[in-house]
């Protein structure tokens, strides 16, 4: 008798198990794996997507440099990108061709977007020993309900957390912030001060970045030296590599140089020949991007690049506008079951630490919603040196459409 309540117990736990299993399943709280390509198979809607994310880095780089007067500049343009490809799964099916265009990926559909973003995420964080950290969420309002289908192709394809909140309180910030902090690892801390009133919805990404270089700096070689900005002399530390072996590339426009990193992805280093590093990331495009990777050869010579911090907070709101996003209206008809959603803010807080060691890049992106409308030949040996402005490129590598950018940002004053 004793056993066969023991076996009774038994079924009673494994069954209430499966069902609890079942039900997290049944409301989005186990995700569909990320998907990889099968059989090395390149997927042309995805790999359309995964490259427009780059032209779309570029453009709104761009953008947002038009502002800039000649001060040190960092952005994540990915921290953008996968909050804004998530909500293209809200937006009225009259406005989504113009936002799949402004996201760069004409010619697809958001199923395809959804599969690119999947893809991208199992290539940039799905290896061990990982340096590169990505997390979305979006924060609802207790008064309405987020939407199913949305909650579940947000989880499935882009691993995005939803969470209930009160944006009338205080908490709502302080839930905001925490998440972001805890997704930097401490160093986007504070970003929101206050949410408006009549806020319904906040969606977010935040990127974390640290990775050793794979040739290291010599501390004992780093000397300060004379940095010429845009306004006057400076002084900088300048880091110094000499020797064969760099991944090298000259044009007409520029030299550059790409510091691998130990684990995954680079840092192109683009220093101007004529013209200003504003003028020189404006112009960038993703095939410019990938000729001066592909026509890079390993090269004797010797660089010297200063040590550098940049910290930004950018408003996203008007270059958004420029390129053609259409959310500001109450487009977003499937988001939550009450009414249709407007976005009215966008900011994003980024930053980059450049030393000897390594690299370290953060970026946290909010996005806030309301109900109310609105190998060659051998090179000669070259020399580097940045001792003026120059842009630097933080990327990592995809299967399915190479090199994506991360980060962008250019070095006024170190």
């Amino acid at each position: 008798m004793k056993k066969q309540t023991f076996v009774f117990r038994v079924l009673i736990i494994f069954a209430i198990g499966l069902l609890l299993t079942l039900s997290c399943d049944l409301f989005g709280d186990t995700p569909k794996p990320l998907l990889s390509p099968e059989h090395g198979e390149i997927d042309p809607a995805v790999r359309t997507a995964m490259i427009g994310a780059n032209d779309f880095a570029f453009r709104l780089s761009a953008e947002l440099l038009k502002n800039n007067n000649g001060a040190n500049f960092v952005f994540s343009p990915f921290s953008l990108w996968l909050p804004l490809a998530a909500l293209g799964n809200a937006l009225d099916n009259q406005y989504q061709g113009a936002h799949l265009r402004a996201l760069n990926a004409p010619g697809i559909t958001q199923n395809d977007l959804n599969r690119a973003a999947s893809r991208m995420l199992h290539d940039l964080t799905g290896r061990n020993h990982n340096p590169l950290r990505i997390a979305n969420a979006i924060f609802v309002d207790r008064s309405v309900t987020l939407q199913r289908d949305f909650a579940r192709t947000f989880m499935d394809f882009y691993r995005g957390s939803s969470q209930n909140v009160n944006f009338s309180s205080r908490n709502a910030v302080n839930t905001v912030n925490r998440w972001a902090s805890q997704n930097t690892d401490g160093l986007i801390n504070n970003l929101i001060q206050e949410f408006p009133p009549d806020t319904l919805m906040a969606i977010a990404n935040a990127i974390y970045f640290s990775d050793r270089w794979s040739w290291q700096f010599s501390r004992q070689q780093t000397e300060e030296g004379v940095f010429h900005s845009t306004g006057g002399e400076g002084r900088a530390f300048f880091m110094r590599r000499e020797g064969r072996d760099q991944t090298y590339f000259e044009d007409s426009r520029l030299q550059a140089i790409d510091l691998r990193f130990e684990h995954a992805g680079g840092m192109l280093i683009l220093l101007p020949k004529t013209g200003t590093a504003e003028a020189l990331l404006s112009s960038m495009t993703n095939d410019y991007f990938v000729h001066i990777q592909r026509s890079s050869f390993l090269a004797e010579g010797k660089l010297l690049l200063p040590r550098f911090s940049i910290e930004n907070n950018h408003d996203l709101l008007q270059s958004m506008a420029a390129l053609g996003f259409p959310l500001f209206d109450g487009e977003l008809t499937d988001l939550i079951e009450e009414a249709p959603i407007s976005v009215s803010s966008a900011i994003q807080r980024a930053l980059i630490m450049v030393d000897e060691e390594g690299a370290t890049a953060a970026a946290v992106t909010v996005i806030g919603g309301n109900g109310s409308p609105p190998p060659p030949p051998p090179q000669p040996r070259f020399e580097m040196i940045c001792n003026r402005p120059f842009v630097f490129i933080l990327y990592a590598h995809t299967v399915e459409a190479g090199s994506q950018v991360l980060f962008t940002g250019i070095v006024n004053q170190p």
